[in-house]
């Protein structure tokens, strides 16, 4: 195991090195697995959390990332993101690892003040380690691997995050069910699981290559003033903060909002949240490949109106039907995974993209810690506002003919969906001032996607099918000619 950079990487190094990283991502999803999202939200509701606090738990891991700005200065001084990641990353778990052990030392037990503080530190410390190993990732994988790499790596985090979510819901309820009175209990289990599933990741990430990186002379605030002055790198800097609060104005509240409105056990949401993430799982290995072949750019711009869409659906998933809204909320879950999966590898595939390779710790940190403001805002302001849109509900509807048709019915969370998919959808069009290297026309894009996919149908066309059955020879030499005309037109564009 070394600690110093090297010079140069071999192909076996970088091999062994990228396996090393996929397995930290493997353990640090098992960590975030059982110490946040859904179970952390169930836990504070159970302590009895109010919604400013719920909504101080959610802008936690977003205002924290201005420490960020330490891990620059770490950096710039003692040239080893190895040493910088690892050290903070250890001390980002042991506050996990305390939540866990409280109960078995204090009589009184964890209480939701006692989290919040835990929990700050160690997001703190978290992202300071987090923007050291984003610099390093920068140098460790090559450019054109990029995009393909990190699909691979998150698609099996979230098949592992998938299993462990539906064991670890199964065993809740089984708990609240059997054992009502040791749930608590239960959550702070995990989280000591988790605070030492964190450790192994540690370990991982020590026995990971680190590429010399060039040498950082600026000053702290010059190189934080770099990425502001960079017109290109501004715009998306601006982009991503808009898009950020739009969605953090909304998409914290969601597991409150089925848990108390709705009114759904656990194991639903989270049954719900795993058909999110198997139509992420299947669809991230697509939007890999495009982002190395087009632009991240085109994908955000595809995603991102579906997620939206997604987003203010939520509004119109009744209260009083379980049936209709569980049908309504797995749609939703499947489509907005499908549209996550794309816009969180692009947003964070271009970020990497756009920054020069020796201040790239510097310009993904301004990023981070631009974002993270504007996301901080956003939930601390919804839990400030929720109880008085609870107080004021907005009802339309026509009635005609002895006919009864409610149009909209807007009350309490709702309100937070729809102000913040619109916003979102407004943030979209800061998109078109990005310019990415390798870019090309949207539409050219989807076009390449269509012909693609009608070229794997043309494959099929005139193969036999199980029931003996053919397809026309007609039809087949009619599909087969449109399929080549369209990639002859193309190629003649292109």
């Amino acid at each position: 195991m070394k600690l110093r950079p090297f010079e140069k990487i071999s192909s076996n190094q970088l091999n062994s090195g990228l396996n090393l990283v996929i397995a930290d991502g493997l353990s640090a999803e098992a960590m975030v697995v059982f110490t946040s999202g859904t179970f952390l939200t169930a836990m504070a509701i159970h302590m009895g959390a109010t919604n400013l606090q719920l909504g101080i738990l959610a802008a936690l891991p977003t205002f924290t990332t201005m420490f960020q700005l330490l891990a620059i200065w770490l950096v710039q001084r003692f040239n080893n993101r190895k040493v910088v990641t690892t050290v903070f990353n250890f001390l980002a778990r042991l506050p996990l690892i305390a939540i866990g052990i409280i109960p078995f030392i204090f009589t009184g037990g964890t209480t939701v003040q006692v989290l919040i503080i835990l929990l700050f530190f160690q997001h703190i410390f978290g992202d300071i380690g987090g923007a050291a190993w984003n610099s390093w990732m920068k140098d460790l994988i090559p450019g054109e691997r990029l995009g393909s790499f990190f699909s691979h790596r998150s698609r099996m985090a979230q098949t592992l995050n998938v299993m462990l979510s539906l064991a670890t819901a199964i065993g809740i309820d089984y708990v609240k069910s059997h054992y009502p009175q040791n749930e608590i209990l239960t959550y702070n289990i995990l989280f000591m699981l988790g605070g030492i599933l964190g450790m192994v990741s540690v370990g991982l990430l020590l026995r990971t290559p680190e590429p010399k990186a060039q040498a950082i002379n600026d000053k702290l605030f010059t190189l934080f003033g770099k990425p502001l002055k960079n017109k290109n790198f501004r715009s998306l800097l601006i982009f991503n903060s808009f898009w950020a609060f739009a969605l953090n104005l909304a998409t914290p509240f969601f597991a409150v909002y089925m848990m108390k409105t709705l009114g759904l056990p656990v194991a639903y949401i989270i049954g719900l949240g795993i058909a999110g993430q198997l139509s992420s799982i299947i669809s991230i290995k697509l939007w890999g490949r495009y982002s190395d072949k087009f632009s991240n750019k085109n994908i955000v711009s595809i995603c991102g109106p579906l997620y939206v869409a997604c987003i203010i659906a939520y509004a119109i998933v009744p209260a009083n039907n379980v049936t209709t809204a569980l049908t309504l909320l797995a749609i939703i879950h499947i489509l907005s995974g499908i549209a996550t999966a794309g816009i969180n590898l692009a947003l964070s595939n271009i970020g990497i993209k756009l920054a020069p390779n020796s201040e790239a710790i510097a310009y993904i940190s301004t990023k981070n810690m631009l974002v993270a403001f504007t996301s901080t805002i956003a939930p601390m302001i919804g839990g400030l506002l929720a109880d008085f849109f609870a107080s004021h509900p907005l009802n339309w509807s026509v009635q005609w003919h002895g006919m009864h048709l409610q149009l909209l019915n807007l009350q309490g969370w709702s309100y937070f969906f729809v102000i913040g998919g619109l916003l979102a959808l407004l943030s979209l069009r800061l998109l078109n001032k990005v310019k990415e290297q390798g870019e090309i026309n949207q539409y050219r894009m989807v076009a390449q996607m269509r012909v693609k996919l009608r070229s794997k149908l043309r494959a099929n066309l005139g193969r036999r099918v199980t029931d003996g059955l053919y397809y026309p020879s007609v039809v087949v030499k009619r599909n087969v000619v449109r399929v080549l005309n369209a990639e002859r037109s193309l190629r003649r564009s292109a």
